[in-house]
Parts: structure tokens; C-alpha cells; sequence
């Protein structure tokens, strides 16, 4: 699967463009997960040459935090790799977290 398309590039902010934005108002535009894994990465924003996101890691402990694309596309596990979730649709963080609390 393409991790990234032309059009996630497009739609994510530059890396360290939302400094200013409250963590709850960010928009996380890419969602990403494993299907052997319960964690989910949430991309806010990324750097093109670096391959590197900013954005939310739901995992043992959700946090902010970095994320590289190189290390994502390595991922295989019993031959299965990394996904984007090619139904979601961009939303603020506190969108999401509002649906995690409820579920």
C-alpha cells in the first residue's frame, strides 16, 4: 500500500507550521496503523526531505510526537506492513479524542 499519496502531501502542513495552534485545534490529516497492532499514528504535519511527521501516536502511551516515514514503510510483520486508512477524513485532534473517550 502507498503510505503516502500526492494529495496527503499536499494537504499536510509543513513541519513546525502549526507551532502556534492549540494541540486540541490541530488537524490530523493522515491516519496510519498496523493490523496487527492497536497503536495509531495521526500525522499533523510533515517534511518531505526529512520523511519525518509531527502529529498524535495513540499507543501504550498516547503522545506528540515525530514519526519517519522511512521507519513506517520498514515495518513487517508475519508479512504484513503499515496502512493508511483510506477512509478517514481529516479532523481536529479534539475530534478524535472525543470519539476515543465515547468508544
Amino acid at each position: 500500500m502507498m503510505l503516502l499519496t500526492a494529495k496527503n502531501k499536499q494537504d499536510l502542513p509543513p513541519l513546525y507550521s502549526l507551532e502556534e495552534t492549540k494541540l486540541e485545534d490541530k488537524i490530523c490529516q493522515v491516519k496510519f496503523f498496523h493490523p496487527f497492532c492497536s497503536w495509531t499514528w495521526y500525522a499533523v504535519e510533515f517534511d518531505p526531505k526529512e520523511g519525518l511527521f509531527f502529529g498524535w501516536v495513540d499507543g501504550s502511551f498516547p503522545e506528540w510526537g515525530y514519526f519517519s516515514l522511512d521507519e513506517m514503510k520498514s515495518v513487517k510483520t508475519m508479512g504484513l506492513g503499515m496502512e493508511r486508512d483510506m477512509h478517514f477524513t481529516p479532523k481536529p485532534m479534539k475530534e478524535i479524542k472525543a470519539y476515543q473517550q465515547r468508544g
